[in-house]
């Protein structure tokens, strides 16, 4: 998903918190190291998942419905409880409730390796959520009150430097441990970088709270969670058992009423998580519009690349791994230029330019089929990808900050990474029903012609809910296995085509959002009460 790269306005949480304790040299030295291992666990966990979706879809005999609940399980419950994980270390002690989020997450991955079967990986990947809900903003509030303010530029670079490494060599790394060690080992790598955390964590990093935190806002993270649980239960389970089931009509019914309770709650709470108020200045609803679209684009997209590549182009997992590097390098090296876009242009045409780039580098997506260089066929469409949403990060982070009031960008900011993440969640489910009815649909016109034994025909027709990852019978002949394993593949890309020109649409309509809403930033002392 758009794990691949930081979430908007993570840099802007931090900048926005109050600095309680001006740590000594020494000791910011110490909370720097800590974060940066702390926050290395989560992306190399949320990049490494995805290249290690094939691997463990086949050890575990899991259909694609079943690995989409494996990220789901995960961004649930992190995108539920994200701006909960903050408050309660502002509450209770970031150091203390930051440590146990290194447990939680350690422990689960833990599990997650162990697990023998894919519905424990599903309930172990939950408890992995929680932990990064705790984990995440800790990281990041522990960096504000560590360092004063004139010191915590220089300390975001090194964390937001060393972040960019990891996003970097995350999913490399992973592929290696598929393909040399096990899938398993990805779940494994995250416990000594905790146990070196925890250590750190009590011997250097100072503990601090903040006495005048507002109350928390239990009932509507519970609220949350329910309502968007029921809903992508229902998006993802529609696949296998279809939306005229009466499980899946009672999941949306459901959906609908809490979401709508939630809504109501927030509204009318002293303290709610989600200030429904802040969304009175336009220009912060077209940038959380435009934040929706295009990292639902992202997140729903590149879920199924991996699967194309190593199930159906046959890469290596190292190779797979690799093969968003253009991505991500882009990423990083124009993100400080990117950054002064808005200062020079204003946020309008950098908000406009970047998502259609982003919708061209989607598009070049569409055009691989089966086989053939890399370098002439995803490589083009990750540079331009990457380039698209270079051009949009910084400047969407930077809108969103200047469209509420100072005394506001603390949350404003952990409501766009909040968005942003639940956009990835709600496509992956949504495009997932998308890929399950093109796969089948062009499956079926494919193997018209094919004269297949009534025993390999229900064998095909069981398994069609593992795209690529069909498992073809061994009695079948050489010839029949090639055609069969042909049609599969051209069924795969006919969807992934699909998958992709729907991301294309979706950031074009996020360029328009911004065209739309967002013009020059307004006075946001307005919005400040």
């Amino acid at each position: 998903m758009s794990a691949f790269i930081r979430q908007p306005c993570d840099e802007s949480f931090i900048r926005a918190r109050p600095a309680l304790t001006a740590g000594s040299r020494s000791f910011g030295r110490w909370v720097l190291i800590a974060t940066i291992f702390a926050s290395s666990m989560a992306f190399i966990d949320g990049t490494v998942v995805n290249v290690a979706l094939p691997a463990l879809q086949k050890d575990l005999n899991a259909t694609v419905i079943d690995v989409q609940w494996v990220i789901e399980a995960y961004s649930l419950f992190l995108a539920a409880l994200l701006l909960v994980g903050g408050s309660l270390g502002d509450r209770y002690g970031r150091r203390r409730v930051f440590l146990i989020g290194v447990t939680t997450f350690a422990a689960a991955s833990g599990w997650c390796g162990l697990v023998p079967g894919i519905v424990q990986l599903i309930v172990a990947r939950a408890v992995q959520g929680i932990g990064a809900a705790l984990l995440v903003p800790g990281s990041l509030a522990i960096i504000s009150s560590s360092f004063p303010e004139e010191q915590r530029g220089r300390a975001i670079g090194t964390w937001s430097g060393f972040s960019a490494i990891t996003a970097a060599i995350g999913p490399v790394l992973g592929g290696w441990l598929i393909e040399h060690v096990s899938w398993r080992a990805v779940f494994f790598i995250n416990i000594p970088l905790a146990l070196v955390v925890i250590g750190i964590s009590l011997w250097r990093v100072p503990e601090s709270a903040n006495d005048e935190n507002e109350g928390l806002d239990w009932f509507g993270a519970i609220l949350g969670a329910l309502g968007l649980g029921a809903l992508i239960y229902g998006l993802i389970e529609s696949s296998r058992l279809g939306f005229a089931h009466p499980a899946m009509m009672a999941a949306f019914i459901a959906a609908v009423v809490i979401l709508s309770v939630f809504l109501v709650w927030e509204a009318r709470t002293h303290h709610p998580m989600l200030s429904l108020s802040l969304f009175r200045s336009r220009t912060f609803t077209g940038a959380n519009l435009l934040t929706f679209l295009l990292y639902g684009a992202l997140g729903g997209t590149l879920f199924f690349l991996p699967l194309n590549l190593i199930q159906v182009q046959h890469y290596p997992p190292t190779a797979a791994g690799a093969a968003l590097l253009p991505f991500i390098v882009i990423m990083f090296l124009l993100s400080r230029w990117s950054g002064g876009l808005v200062a020079k242009y204003g946020p309008r045409i950098p908000l406009v330019t970047g998502p259609l780039i982003a919708a061209t580098g989607f598009a070049l997506f569409m055009v691989p089929g089966t086989g053939g260089s890399y370098w002439t066929t995803f490589f083009p469409a990750a540079v331009v990808l990457g380039l698209g949403m270079a051009v949009s990060v910084a400047p969407l982070t930077t809108t969103v900050m200047n469209s509420i009031a100072q005394n506001r960008v603390g949350i404003a900011s952990g409501i766009n990474n909040a968005v942003s993440r639940a956009a990835g969640l709600l496509a992956i489910a949504i495009l997932g029903i998308v890929m399950l009815h093109a796969f089948n649909h062009a499956l079926d016109r494919q193997l018209r012609g094919v004269d297949l034994t009534p025993a390999a025909r229900e064998s095909l027709q069981d398994q069609r809910s593992k795209l690529a990852g069909v498992s073809l019978p061994e009695e079948m002949d050489g010839a029949t296995r090639q055609e069969i394993g042909r049609a599969i593949d051209q069924s795969f890309v006919h969807g992934f085509r699909l998958i992709m020109g729907i991301g294309a649409m979706l950031a074009i309509a996020s360029g328009v959002s911004a065209f739309t809403l967002i013009g020059p930033l307004p006075n946001a002392e307005k919005f400040a009460k």
